[in-house]
């Protein structure tokens, strides 16, 4: 039955009878040619540029030729460069479709209604895939697998392009809208909560993140909310020197404490007057008296809710490593150190010379024996427990001595307890002056597993 559309072998007769110039054809086909090595060159550079790496760019630094140094310096301004190689590829994409127009208009004439089937095919399936796979495919892993060798073969060709107009008008407008839209998308950029940034990684806590990559990311979460005072160590845990301390009990001091930095005060711990830092001795060390108050540096002082993400910032420009934590009557609470700062985002940071810092017992599954001095955060740590409603109760304190102290209104004497959020806290010794030792005991609900 007679469709009124030509076979598939009615095309060769038709394109033989055709009455085609063969000198427009060739030029035609050489053009289309030429188009197409230049698609395919657009594509691989893209490829070639953006498949260098680190090790890449320290061998080209090393080469000491024209052509490595034009690929460095393409590659210092990417977005000049991604730009050249854009706005050409489209040009000869542009090209290839106009001049694939005109040879199949020379061939097949005019669009009607006998010739729909094989205009169809060859534009839709001839000339896409010839362009997919000669001007993409193809030239992208070829480039990928030699990008060194390609990226100097059409370095300077890029640049040449880059310097040309229209080329480079347009690789202007390009860049600098880029750069508009960019500035507008930072403004517009949506703003997460601490809270919501919480709940993500609880969703992804059982995926592929570590337990050690989660408490990091957990502990960048938490870091600008976290306030000094919950990190430093108490002025009653603090190692400190009398000004009047004579040479020798100044190094008997040291050798006994083994810290690199002690603070120095005059009358009582409340008036620091500076820190002494232990390398300025070394020096002096075999002399047998030296007036070693002339080597006190200038001490930093920080209230008590400064956030310790502001403190991180302020040690590093000041470039220090301690502060002295000062409460609201402007007497010493105690200090905190930069490694203090750091140990709440990547855990406990210890050396040789460290000494486990969490002093407890273990009775039984359930059961605790802690030093007063303990922290909460440890405390919780050590028991398992989340301590919100010990959060919540705790107010100024940061021991779990001061949370009893905090919670009774009063120091407990020994045997007398309380309770929080179902978990006994006996007091098992204590003075006039502070709570020394407490005994914990879980619920059974909360027993460890």
């Amino acid at each position: 039955m007679n469709t009124g559309e030509p076979s598939s072998s009615m095309i060769l007769p038709l394109l033989i009878q055709s009455s085609v110039p063969v000198s427009q054809t060739m030029i035609y086909f050489f053009t289309l040619i030429v188009l197409l090595i230049f698609a395919a060159l657009a594509s691989g550079s893209e490829s070639a540029f953006f498949s260098i790496g680190p090790k890449e760019k320290e061998l080209l630094r090393s080469q000491d030729s024209r052509t490595s140094k034009q690929v460095l310096k393409l590659l210092e301004n990417p977005k000049e460069l991604l730009a050249i190689l854009l706005i050409t590829n489209n040009f000869v994409l542009v090209g290839i479709a106009i001049i694939s127009s005109a040879l199949i208009e020379l061939f097949l004439g005019p669009p009607n209604e006998g010739n729909e089937t094989v205009r169809f095919f060859i534009e839709v399936v001839g000339i896409t895939f010839t362009m997919l796979m000669l001007g993409e495919v193809i030239p992208k892993i070829y480039s990928s697998r030699n990008s060194v060798r390609m990226a100097k073969l059409l370095a300077i060709p890029i640049n040449t392009l880059g310097h040309i107009p229209p080329i480079s008008w347009l690789k202007i407008l390009l860049v600098n809208g880029t750069n508009i839209i960019q500035k507008k998308a930072k403004k517009r950029s949506v703003r997460i909560t601490s809270d919501e940034l919480e709940h993500a990684l609880a969703l992804t806590k059982e995926e592929s993140t570590s337990e050690e990559e989660q408490k990091i990311l957990q502990g960048i979460v938490k870091f600008g909310h976290t306030e000094t005072c919950q990190i430093m160590r108490s002025r009653m845990d603090v190692v400190a020197l009398n000004e009047e301390t004579t040479f020798s009990e100044v190094i008997n001091l040291i050798l006994e404490a083994g810290y690199s930095r002690i603070p120095v005060y005059s009358g009582s711990i409340d008036h620091v007057i500076g820190i002494l830092y232990i390398k300025d001795l070394l020096p002096h060390l075999s002399k047998e008296d030296f007036n070693w108050q002339e080597l006190i540096r200038k001490p930093f002082f920080i209230p008590e809710n400064k956030k310790i993400d502001d403190l991180l910032k302020e040690f590093q420009d000041k470039k220090m490593h301690m502060a002295v934590v000062v409460d609201e009557y402007g007497g010493a609470a105690g200090i905190v150190t930069m490694e203090d700062v750091l140990e709440e985002i990547v855990g406990d940071i210890t050396d040789e010379f460290d000494e486990e810092e969490i002093v407890y017992t273990r009775i039984d599954d359930r059961t605790f024996l802690f030093e007063g001095r303990t922290a909460l955060v440890d405390f919780y740590k050590v028991t398992g427990i989340d301590g919100k409603q010990f959060e919540a109760m705790k107010g100024d304190s940061e021991t779990i001595g001061g949370f009893v102290v905090e919670s009774a209104g009063r120091i407990l004497r020994n045997n007398e307890y309380i309770t929080c959020d179902e978990i006994k806290l006996i007091v098992e010794s204590s003075d006039k002056r502070r709570v020394k030792t407490i005994k914990v005991i879980l619920p059974e609900e909360k027993e460890e597993k």
